[in-house]
């Protein structure tokens, strides 16, 4: 690139990460003088899946999901500009054998799954959610990164039948199976990741990735509480639901995970009624009754003010109160059980900022999106295990298997 300037106004600073579809680098705006995330395609890499990221991310708009700030092309090379996330990726923050915080666990699975909720509303299926592509700005918000084998309502796949793509350590049975993915096999990764932030350990784990991928595809995950005892209660059951084998057993997606972890709040309805029009009697009435005052009251003087109607514009806000149940993050006593999910009564007059989402209203109670990095892991397609001897050879690899930047 000349100078390091793309397109003109992006500089480009130190390269942030690399892979086999794209290298990302930090870079200046010179336009708008803010910092940006520049990702550029791999020079042999597939220019229509490039596009493909970059339509998918164009499509959604929620603070829990990585922003696109603009397309281009730059000495015959496509790029995208993203937010620049300066707080770290999921995967950072979790260590060996050591659960996340209940509380920092909880927020962390509100974000992801209003992330997902968008996305799924828009038809749109992420494929490879795991803890590289949970990413957070800088001020603790988790957003979803990395839509490059994203698939957008009923578009063509670019992927062969039969073919696992994905990410061993979170991949969705149907996946492992080389089946379409939905929106529950991305309810399925959210549960590895719920699961792993709760124990501090993913539900699987193998030296080989296609042994982890049959691990997902055929074995039961333990349960939460045989791992750690002092698991909140409904954070636990989430994720044994979303980590079910069959599909139609979890929630169907990211809307449902959402409901189940309380995040739906009263729907608020305003109903403005127009302003009534004054009355004003005649003068000649007015100072009859202004008349017969003095006269039944023997003395004094007595203004009579009358008029019909509101002295203004009136306005009724009705408020309809739901059941919200909450999801405890605290942990338990010594007894060894978490707190039981508490039910609430919301009701109030003033309603909260909300994002509507068809019909559904939902509680935006996080700052504005700020920026994002995305990740590049390494990634192979291959072909789904077999029952027959494998002629895959061993791979000492990183544990992904499919085609992601």
């Amino acid at each position: 690139m000349s100078d390091d300037l793309i397109a003109g106004r992006y500089r480009l600073g130190p390269r942030l990460g690399a892979g086999g579809m794209s290298e990302v680098w930090l870079a200046d705006d010179l336009e708008l003088e803010r910092r940006v995330a520049l990702k550029l395609l791999a020079p042999q890499a597939d220019r229509e899946r490039f596009r493909r990221e970059a339509r998918a991310v164009a499509a959604l708009s929620d603070p829990n999901i990585n922003q696109l700030y603009d397309y281009g092309e730059a000495d015959g090379r496509p790029f995208m500009v993203l937010e620049y996330l300066a707080g770290g990726a999921l995967e950072d923050r979790l260590a060996p054998e050591q659960p996340l915080p209940d509380t920092e666990t909880e927020q962390i699975a509100r974000d992801v799954a209003s992330g997902l909720a968008h996305a799924h509303e828009h038809r749109l299926v992420h494929r490879d959610l795991k803890p590289a592509n949970v990413l957070f700005d800088g001020e603790g918000r988790a957003k979803i990164a990395d839509f490059g084998i994203a698939r957008m309502g009923g578009a063509g796949t670019l992927t062969e039948t039969g073919t696992v793509l994905g990410t061993a350590a979170t991949i969705s049975p149907e996946q492992a199976a080389g089946r379409p993915a939905t929106a529950a096999s991305d309810v399925y990764s959210f549960g590895v990741i719920l699961f792993w932030m709760l124990t501090g350990r993913p539900p699987f784990a193998a030296e080989q990735p296609l042994e982890l991928v049959a691990m997902h595809r055929d074995s039961e995950p333990p349960a939460v509480s045989s791992l750690r005892p002092d698991a909140p209660t409904a954070l636990a059951r989430l994720a044994s639901a979303c980590l079910a084998k069959d599909a139609r057993a979890r929630p169907a997606d990211g809307g449902d995970v959402l409901r189940e972890l309380g995040t739906v709040p009263a729907t608020t309805t305003v109903v403005m009624r127009p302003p009534q029009q004054r009355r004003r009697l005649p003068i000649a009435v007015l100072l009859a009754l202004g008349a017969f005052v003095l006269a039944s009251a023997g003395a004094g003087v007595a203004y009579v003010a009358v008029h019909g109607g509101s002295s203004g514009a009136g306005a009724t806000t009705t408020v309809s109160s739901l059941r919200l149940p909450s999801v405890s993050s605290g942990r338990s006593t010594a007894a060894g059980t978490a707190p039981a999910s508490s039910t609430t009564r919301a009701t109030t007059t003033t309603a909260a900022p909300a994002t509507t989402r068809g019909t559904t209203t939902r509680a935006t109670t996080s700052a504005p999106a700020v920026s994002t990095i995305a990740t590049l892991p390494d990634t192979t397609t291959l072909p789904p295990p077999s029952t027959e001897t494998s002629t895959v050879p061993p791979t000492t690899a990183a544990p992904t298997v499919g085609s992601t930047p």
